[in-house]
């Protein structure tokens, strides 16, 4: 599907149960007053636009791209007014619904909360059954708590352009998510040699077994594109939650889940079998150069 037009493409941002976190993300953008520049903005809850949502939900006008925030609720209004109604129109014309954030891509917080009613436009969870499932072709899921605003920006580059984006199965941009979270951790070294961080915030150690870092299964490119251009949550000594996959939150974000001290989970395409033999051999080693570091930076905090 490409959007190449001699037009500015119009776009739509529309909200279901949300915090406004993928809203806030968005401003971050680097690049954001060159990219609005670029399209014509229909409506944006935060931002000058052309319409307000008054004028919106009269349904009377059309739209090539619809950004939807926040966990879609069939019994949300707005004003009075039933979102879905809304969004049910705008979708008919628009060429890409883009899902912003998890809770737009598989339910997030809110699902938690509220499953029974509360889900992602075309997946609840590991389910195909979202409001928008009869046109799923259009919907581009770019999952996060929040969304990072450089991958919104860069999907929505890539459709002024008329480039293709090719989508994995959770129709997820795979050039975004095709990475893990664990892929240029600043930690990686630690995580290899199993030298483990003890507290929140230190620089050195590895956040997997002891903090519940879920980078080594997590489908994200938080520490290859990083936030502001600058950093990340490892990278800042936080673990990370795995907040792009479709079964967060989870339950105890800061816990390595273990059965007889062997972790529930291992990093994907690695067999348990096989982790716990290269662990086990890793532990047998002393890699002093890295210790060290650690101890010193125990000892100047």
């Amino acid at each position: 599907m490409h959007l190449k037009t001699d037009s500015k493409p119009t776009l739509l941002w529309l909200q279901g149960v949300t915090c406004n976190g993928n809203t806030h993300s968005f401003l971050n953008l680097s690049s954001l007053v060159d990219l609005l520049a670029s399209y014509e903005l229909l409506y944006h809850p935060s931002l000058p636009s052309l319409q307000t949502f008054e004028n919106v939900s009269t349904c009377k006008f059309k739209c090539d791209i619809v950004v939807f925030e926040g966990t879609f609720d069939p019994l949300l209004q707005l004003n009075n007014i039933s979102v879905h109604r809304i969004l049910k129109h705008y979708v008919q014309s628009a060429k890409y619904v883009i899902a912003a954030g998890s809770c737009a891509s598989f339910g997030g917080m809110f699902k938690a909360s509220a499953p029974e009613r509360n889900s992602g436009l075309i997946f609840n969870e590991m389910l195909q059954e979202g409001p928008l499932l009869y046109c799923k072709e259009k919907v581009i899921n770019l999952s996060g708590c929040p969304i990072h605003p450089e991958w919104l920006g860069y999907t929505l580059s890539m459709i002024l352009e008329g480039e293709e984006i090719i989508l994995d199965s959770y129709h997820r941009p795979v050039e975004l998510y095709s990475y893990l979270a664990h892929h240029g951790c600043t930690r990686n070294e630690y995580f290899e040699w199993k030298i483990d961080s003890k507290m929140f915030g230190e620089k050195e150690g590895c956040l997997y077994y002891e903090q519940g870092c879920r980078a080594p299964m997590t489908h994200a490119s938080c520490n290859k594109i990083l936030w502001n251009e600058i950093s990340s949550k490892t990278r800042s000594g936080m673990p990370c939650f795995g907040c792009t996959e479709p079964d967060f939150p989870r339950a105890d974000f800061f816990t390595t889940k273990t059965n007889m001290s062997i972790p529930e989970d291992v990093p994907l395409g690695v067999s348990k079998r096989s982790y716990l033999t290269v662990a086990g051999i890793a532990k047998t080693f002393h890699i002093k150069r890295l210790e060290g570091k650690l101890i010193d930076y125990k000892r100047t905090d």
